[in-house]
């Protein structure tokens, strides 16, 4: 597998709030060969606390990108870029502010899906890519690919939207509100400017943790930890997981991302356009939906809709509610029967785009 890593620089992006950053950098990781047309490209988003490193050595989705996996780069070529708003060498609140020489920290301006959608058309088209395969993506990454097949239907031929929803519900924006809350606490956040100082750790660690009890299910947590206690500690395994995770993830995200990133995934609506059915309206991009029976966090009902809605305007749309008891994070460590789905769904549409390149598609 061919894997490179780069840096593009664009001289400025609208956002959504009315402000144009200028310039803005976008990261990004390529895996794969493109073909001599650009026909076999497949745009990955990461879910929330993501990045680029999608596939290879700790790869945030290495189990679904790689030779014969799911995303199989032996015909795809897979591109993951690092989010508007991330922390991972795209700009965000960490990043330089030109006009001061200063990291942006809070004087960064509120950013949307939307926007992080705007900025990876601006690397696609850099790529020198007129249309993408598929775009995929589980979590916030789903809310990214059905953007994309909203706003931009002729430059997808599919979509695959996992575990993921068009809005959040009150008790999604809740838990992302705890994490801020707990962020924001912290004395050593100090309103945002702690890039010269010590980073609120405590908040960001507390955050992760209520996040991940997010992501698993009461099964998965109970079948991983019961009520054991640690040897020779007078704590329980679960909470030495959880402060485990939550000390790891502080090494490699910036808070202030936190708060940008969730607020941009409580934000989002895709029904502010108008009804769901009418956003699918002759849209040309094929679907693959799919979610999983544990997942309480993004649970299934949400994914019906999206599949209710294509279904009322007779798009291309398959749906499969995954059995698993991993709960939301099953899209991530339960991927056999997912990379099947995915393998077989991706072929065809490689077929399809073929076929309506030599001119026998369907008419």
């Amino acid at each position: 597998m061919i894997t490179q890593a780069a840096i593009a620089t664009f001289d400025n992006l609208e956002l959504d709030c009315g402000i144009t950053l200028a310039p803005v950098t976008c990261a990004y990781e390529t895996y794969g060969t493109l073909n001599d047309d650009k026909s076999n490209a497949i745009l990955v988003e990461h879910a929330f606390s993501g990045d680029a490193h999608a596939a290879g050595e700790g790869g945030w989705w290495s189990n679904m990108i790689g030779p014969g996996k799911g995303f199989d780069t032996n015909e795809l070529f897979v591109i993951c870029s690092n989010v508007l708003g991330g922390c991972r060498g795209t700009t965000g609140p960490g990043s330089i502010n030109p006009a001061t020489g200063c990291p942006w920290a809070m004087s960064f301006p509120a950013i949307t899906i939307s926007d992080m959608v705007r900025l990876q058309k601006k690397l696609i088209d850099h790529l020198g890519i007129a249309r993408l395969l598929a775009v995929a993506g589980g979590s916030m990454g789903g809310m990214q690919a059905l953007e994309w097949a909203v706003v931009y239907p002729e430059h997808v031929s599919a979509a695959l939207p996992i575990a993921t929803t068009t809005r959040h519900s009150a008790q999604q924006i809740a838990f992302n509100e705890v994490g801020r809350q707990a962020i924001m606490a912290d004395p050593d956040w100090n309103e945002g400017n702690y890039y010269t100082g010590r980073p609120p750790a405590r908040g960001l660690s507390v955050a992760r943790m209520v996040g991940h009890i997010t992501y698993m299910s009461d099964e998965s947590m109970r079948q991983k930890f019961g009520r054991r206690v640690r040897e020779g500690q007078n704590r329980f395994e679960v909470e030495s997981y959880l402060h485990y995770r939550g000390s790891q993830f502080v090494d490699r995200f910036d808070a202030n991302s936190y708060l940008y990133i969730t607020r941009a995934m409580d934000s989002y609506d895709l029904t502010q356009r108008g009804a769901l059915s009418t956003l699918f309206e002759n849209i040309p991009t094929r679907f693959l939906v799919l979610s999983f029976t544990s997942d309480w966090l993004y649970p299934s009902y949400q994914s019906l809709e999206i599949v209710s809605a294509l279904r009322s305007r007779n798009c291309d749309v398959a749906y499969c509610n995954l059995t698993s008891h991993y709960g939301h994070d099953a899209f991530l460590v339960e991927v056999d029967e997912q990379a099947e789905l995915v393998r077989g769904f991706l072929a065809s549409t490689l077929r399809e785009a073929r076929a309506i390149g030599t001119g026998h598609g369907r008419s």
